[in-house]
């Protein structure tokens, strides 16, 4: 089977989602991606997106939800990520100790 390439544009740039990791929830489908810029003012530059899709596999433009056992879920699912993994990682070593 091949997966279509996904495509986003903001008014900064425009290019593809280099990896994805999406988990079956309730009632949406929580997913992280990677996106990287190929045209505009961000041309060369990555991203983390925290967005959802709905069952149907529409894109929802609302602030993204999770459960804990989503939370879980996306975990194992980053697996299959390694660039993004990374960046997360990199985001959770910010974290101060308490």
């Amino acid at each position: 089977m091949t997966t279509k390439e996904k495509k986003f544009s903001y008014h900064w740039g425009s290019g593809v989602v280099a990896e994805e990791a999406q988990v079956e929830g309730k009632y949406h489908l929580p997913t992280l991606q990677l996106l990287r810029y190929t045209e505009g003012e961000a041309a060369g530059q990555i991203a983390v997106r925290f967005c959802h899709y709905g069952h149907s596999g529409s894109f929802n433009r609302t602030p993204l939800l999770m459960s804990p056992d989503e939370l879980s879920d996306m975990g194992k699912a980053l697996r299959d990520t390694p660039e993004l993994l990374v960046l997360l990682r990199r985001l959770l070593a910010a974290v101060p100790a308490e």
